[in-house]
């Protein structure tokens, strides 16, 4: 490319990034200017230049009203519905009309602002999913023979390996396959401390790596990554609306014909029956056109749920839809998963029980060597812990035998060692040592395992599903708010009743089958009305359906996304707090603005029956009634 052609693609690529970011400031800047114009016609006017006054005043209408009136009539053909918009074009027109030519330009003034103020909503509303995107990488350094190719994200397949040197972003899914690094997954889960990650871990699109180069297989197309995935959720969620949107969009047309059917009787009944001038009832009816038109009470919603819907994506609880983020605040009891939701979802030992005359380390290292050769939840429990524990490497046993639903037995130094159930090791010993030690650990909802060497019962070790750190905290939060939590789980009763105590829920269901959550999430409905449901997003998915909003804990997995109406994107249950804190800020909100639009057109109407309101004033409070909706759901942006 010659040096000329560079040249002019820059200035071409320079000017069309100005115009991109001039375009949503257009309808302010057209909003101002109108309004030096109509100062320019009121000074004018003072110098008895009429004409010239017309013409500014002409052209404050058409350079503040364009934007506006462009979308009501499109709007009213494609609906077949006439609109506030369309109302204030009438009441404007109307108003140049009888001569009252400034009223009708300060009329499009304001409201062009409000419609930039409303526009700047939508786009700060907006803002997270333009800031998503701009995280996406365009290009991937491909490792492909020993050689790099730095290649368009679209180009990926899934297999191929790609660099991600330190301080990039990871531009599609997949598994870590060499090296060790920190990555930032705020983009995803919300969580601002890094997360370190190694060999056969995952990672995901839109994330940092922050200090070591890592090599990353592909395991998903770029279009179906997870990073894509949330976007494409955010943008459906806030262009869903919520059942009160959709009751003053349907009121909005019934509406507008109403005021419409009252300001042409008022052109004419208060002259015959009030004896008002026809210049004073033609007024009046512009005024009640201007004053009736339900602006405030149209923008009092949608707003305030795009504004929480954005609020909740940047602190990573994504909304499926308004409706659902409208009926968080409505519940009166939340069912919880216990496994991964309640608690960590993987046992930990928590106690090693050693009779006297051995030595911990030495039972624990032999136990943990058989146990290393199985593949049981509660072996890999025991080998984990060992290992953090022990400064020995594992030894190799001379044999092996898996002996199904009981445990493991192996030959070790010539001695046998059995690990296992009671009824394996020796029930009635197993019973009995430590004083009975077993029995207490059950209690408490602990798993035990026995230990046995050459026929005699030398330890235990137990093990736990350990509630979450955070996990008593959320509950106690969700408590405060008047919801009442149940425990659904698969658990004996004795199990139940310590993890319900340890977690703080007020109520539990043990012994409950995956098939028959959705029996006991109907009984719930039943008895508490609005019921949600909380679990992991995959096992949990018929029961999450059932209740009056799923959510599910995401920890950045996308079936989450497929199967809840809300989306923890990371596994920390005090954001289900948040979620009805801000559905119950969004609700209160949306209240205070339809209150106050309504009380502020009664008034503005009462006013002008009484002929005590001229038509800046109504054009003033009814236009300003609109600012003060938006500006109070602006408040939702904030955290």
């Amino acid at each position: 490319m010659s040096t000329e052609a560079k040249a002019l693609l820059k200035s071409n690529t320079h000017d069309q990034n100005l115009l991109e970011k001039i375009k949503p400031h257009a309808e302010l800047a057209a909003a101002i200017f109108s309004g030096f114009l109509i100062l320019a016609g009121w000074l004018l006017d003072r110098s008895d230049q009429e004409t010239a006054s017309i013409a500014a005043y002409l052209l404050a209408f058409i350079i503040g009203g364009f934007a506006k009136a462009k979308e009501g009539i499109e709007e009213t053909i494609e609906n077949k519905e006439l609109n506030v918009e369309m109302l204030m074009i009438f009441a404007a027109i109307g108003s140049a009309i009888i001569g009252y030519w400034t009223e009708g330009a300060i009329l499009i003034f304001i409201f062009a602002v409000s419609g930039a103020l409303e526009t700047y909503t939508m786009n700060k509303s907006h803002k997270e999913i333009s800031s998503l995107m701009e995280m996406q990488p365009e290009e991937a350094l491909r490792i492909a023979d020993g050689t790099k190719e730095r290649v368009h994200v679209s180009e990926l397949a899934i297999g191929d390996h790609i660099l991600v040197k330190p301080g990039e972003r990871v531009p599609s899914d997949g598994i870590i396959v060499k090296g060790h690094s920190s990555l930032d997954e705020a983009a995803i889960t919300g969580e601002s401390l890094p997360v370190s990650k190694g060999a056969d871990e995952q990672v995901f699109a839109g994330t940092v790596n922050l200090n070591g180069s890592i090599t990353v297989e592909i395991t998903k197309p770029n279009n179906e990554t997870l990073f894509q995935k949330i976007i494409e959720l955010v943008q459906s969620a806030q262009s869903e609306k919520s059942p009160s949107q959709l009751f003053i969009e349907k009121f909005e047309g019934t509406y507008v014909k109403i005021v419409l059917a009252a300001v042409v009787l008022m052109m004419f009944l208060p002259h015959f029956l009030l004896g008002w001038s026809w210049t004073e009832t033609f007024y009046r009816a512009m005024i009640l056109l201007v004053v009736a038109s339900p602006c405030a009470l149209v923008a009092s919603i949608m707003p305030a749920t795009l504004a929480a819907i954005s609020n909740g994506a940047r602190h990573g609880i994504l909304f499926k839809g308004g409706v659902h983020l409208e009926n968080l605040s409505h519940l009166n009891a939340i069912a919880f998963d216990k496994t991964g939701t309640l608690t960590k979802g993987k046992p930990e030992v928590t106690n090693v029980v050693v009779k006297d005359g051995h030595n911990t380390d030495e039972v624990l290292l032999k136990a943990a060597s058989i146990e290393s050769h199985s593949n049981h939840p509660l072996a890999n429990a025991i080998v984990k812990y060992a290992k953090n524990t022990l400064s020995h490497p594992l030894i190799h046993p001379e044999s092996i035998e898996d002996v199904t639903g009981f445990g493991v037995k192996a030959l070790v130094n010539q001695d046998e060692w059995k690990i296992g159930k009671a009824a394996f090791v020796g029930k009635a010993e197993a019973k009995a040592f430590a004083d009975g030690a077993a029995d207490r650990m059950a209690s408490e909802g602990k798993t035990v395992v026995f230990i046995a060497k050459n026929d005699e019962v030398i330890g235990l070790i137990s093990l736990k599903d350990v509630v979450r750190e955070e996990t008593k905290h959320a509950i106690d939060q969700l408590k405060r708010q008047g919801i009442y939590t149940i425990m659904l789980t698969g658990d004996s009763q004795t199990t139940a009743t310590a993890i319900a105590s340890e977690s703080h829920v007020n109520d539990y269901i043990a012994e409950c089958l995956p098939e028959n959550k959705v029996d006991h999430l109907k009984k719930l409905k039943e008895k508490y009305t609005n019921v949600a449901m909380v679990g992991d997003g995959i096992n949990d998915a018929p029961a999450l359906a059932t209740a009056n909003v799923g959510i599910a804990m995401g920890e950045g997995t996308d079936v989450a996304l497929e199967t809840a109406d809300v989306v923890l994107m990371k596994n920390d249950l005090p954001k289900i707090a948040e979620a009805i804190d801000l559905s119950s800020r969004m609700n209160r909100i949306i209240k205070q603005n339809v209150i106050f639009s309504i009380t502020v057109i009664m008034f503005l109407i009462a006013s002008n029956f009484l002929q005590i309101l001229d038509l800046p004033y109504g054009v003033i409070g009814h236009e300003g009634s609109t600012i003060l909706v938006i500006l109070n759901s602006l408040r939702l942006l904030r955290s």
